[in-house]
């Protein structure tokens, strides 16, 4: 497919597409930008509403195919400037197509329905790039689905939909809900919630911890800066701190997050090769 056969982007076109970098519009249009080939063709591959797709001349003749399956699957394909592309996906080095994706998010009792064995619950977890990041995470770890309580960032952010490197539309992501409801009916469902807290007494490489973490598990995550407030550990079944083994302080979210999900993984895995047949 030749470029030509692409219209140029128009005022009104644009600024609508503009307007999903507000968290506010995304929610009132129920539709957010995904940039770069990775993350237009998971959405693609995985059957998610891509309504839109701008795109650049040097991108066009780069990923062609790419864009002629956006084209068959319905999407309204546009040429844009370099420049205009900067501005929509909101990056200095974009890189070239910005999908445009209906939102993809599912309620809380379709993951429940699903007997989960491994979630991740991010509460007040304000840094998109952490979340994506964490986004990612969880997926490579094979959880089952990923949980924004509502004071979090949005996952639907231009960074965090980034940094999730396609795994936003890989595995069930919940957003928007109260943080003690969203416990309630995991516990009910018969998941552990386990609290990562730097300041716990029993660490990660614990005996005890790994055993626990053969069960159904819910991970709780924290803020950033400040992690989980007394009133959010208190709602955790157990808490648990990652062994610093070296000079560091601590470890970030995301990759405090990554050390937790990969034990919950080991040991849900263990557990299955040792079920009687």
């Amino acid at each position: 497919m030749a470029i030509s056969d692409h219209r140029s982007a128009s005022s009104a076109q644009l600024k609508a597409a503009r307007r999903l970098t507000k968290r506010a519009l995304r929610q009132r249009e129920r539709a957010f930008l995904a940039e770069g080939p990775q993350a237009v063709s998971e959405a693609l591959a995985t059957g998610a509403r891509v309504t839109g797709l701008f795109v650049t001349a040097p991108a066009q003749a780069r990923h062609a195919a790419l864009v002629a399956a956006a084209a068959s699957a319905g999407a309204d394909v546009q040429t844009v400037s370099g420049e205009v592309m900067s501005e929509l996906a909101q990056t200095v080095t974009p890189q070239g197509l910005l999908a445009v994706c209906d939102f993809v998010d599912v309620p809380l009792s379709q993951v429940i329905a699903a007997k989960p064995r491994l979630v991740a619950l991010l509460a007040n977890v304000r840094d998109p790039g952490n979340a994506g990041t964490v986004l990612r995470t969880a997926d490579a770890a094979g959880a089952d689905a990923v949980v924004f309580a509502d004071a979090s960032v949005d996952p639907y952010n231009g960074k965090c939909v980034r940094a999730s490197a396609g795994s936003l539309f890989h595995l069930p992501v919940v957003a928007g809900t109260r943080l003690p409801e969203t416990i309630s009916a995991l516990r009910a469902a018969g998941m552990r919630i386990v609290a990562a807290d730097g300041r716990a007494g029993l660490p990660l490489d614990d005996p005890l911890a790994r055993e626990a973490l053969a069960r159904p598990t819910a991970w709780l995550f924290g803020n950033e800066a400040w992690g989980l407030p007394p009133d959010l550990l208190a709602l955790a079944d157990q808490s648990v701190a990652v062994p610093i083994y070296g000079k560091a302080e601590s470890l970030n979210l995301a990759a405090a997050a990554a050390v937790c999900m990969y034990a919950s993984a080991a040991a849900l895995r263990a557990g299955t090769r040792h079920e009687p047949s």
